[in-house]
């Protein structure tokens, strides 16, 4: 079952902040909306935000910094990605890519504990598959 800092169900909007202005957004947020924020990892320069998740009003929300160089140096375009947690990470993206999902960014384990990875759908959103490594 999802809990406040473990959403494990449904769609989670994802933001892609451009411009290096994540921790503005998160600080944003919480003035504007009384976001409780859930964690926020910086990236190795110590700037950026690889991601940060908070809650708005019962709500996950996940965000990051643009990090065009993890993606083949092309930003995202819409600034936001549709973001799935699932229990197999691999079944789902074997399921997108066989419905003719692209990838964006390879499915791999990460530095957060997830098996995670991106694709881009025919329609051009950008959809993220996460789950659980395993063993």
């Amino acid at each position: 079952m999802a809990d406040e800092a473990n959403p494990m169900r449904g769609v989670t909007a994802h933001l892609t902040i451009r411009e290096s202005k994540g921790s503005a957004a998160v600080d944003f947020y919480k003035a504007a909306f009384g976001a409780k924020e859930l964690g926020r990892h910086l990236a190795d320069d110590g700037t950026r935000i690889m991601h940060a998740h908070v809650m708005i009003n019962g709500g996950a929300l996940m965000l990051n910094d643009d990090f065009p160089e993890y993606t083949g140096g092309i930003s995202v375009p819409t600034g936001v990605t549709l973001h799935l947690q699932t229990d197999d990470s691999d079944a789902w993206w074997e399921r997108a890519i066989a419905a003719g999902a692209t990838v964006r960014m390879p499915l791999d384990n990460q530095f957060w504990g997830d098996r995670y990875g991106q694709v881009v759908d025919p329609f051009g959103h950008t959809w993220s598959i996460g789950g659980p490594v395993k063993a």
